[in-house]
C-alpha cells in the first residue's frame, strides 16, 4: 500500500488508545470530501478504532493492512467523487 501526493498521510507511530482515533477523527474534519486520509499506526487496539471511527463518521475505509508491524489504514472522506462499484 503506498500513498500518493494527493493523499494526506498521519504518522502515529507510539501512540496509544484513544489517541489514534481521536487523531484520525481530526484530520477527517479538516479534509475536503472525496480526499484520502492514510493512517499509520502501532496500536494494536487501533486495529479495531479506526474501523469503528469509519463507520461513525460515514467516511469509507478502502483498506487496512499491516507492514512491518505498523497499521495502515487508507480511509475516503464522505461526499465528493462515487466510490467505485464492484464488478
Amino acid at each position: 500500500m503506498t500513498a500518493t501526493i494527493k493523499d494526506t498521510v498521519i504518522d502515529l507511530r507510539g501512540l496509544k488508545c484513544p489517541l489514534p482515533a481521536l487523531r484520525a477523527r481530526k484530520a477527517l474534519s479538516r479534509l475536503a470530501p472525496g480526499a484520502m486520509l492514510v493512517v499509520e499506526c502501532t496500536d494494536p487496539l487501533a486495529e479495531i478504532d479506526i474501523p469503528n471511527l469509519v463507520h461513525e463518521t460515514g467516511d469509507a475505509l478502502e483498506e487496512a493492512a499491516q507492514q512491518d508491524g505498523v497499521l495502515v489504514f487508507r480511509i475516503r472522506k464522505r461526499g465528493g467523487v462515487p466510490y467505485p462499484s464492484a464488478p
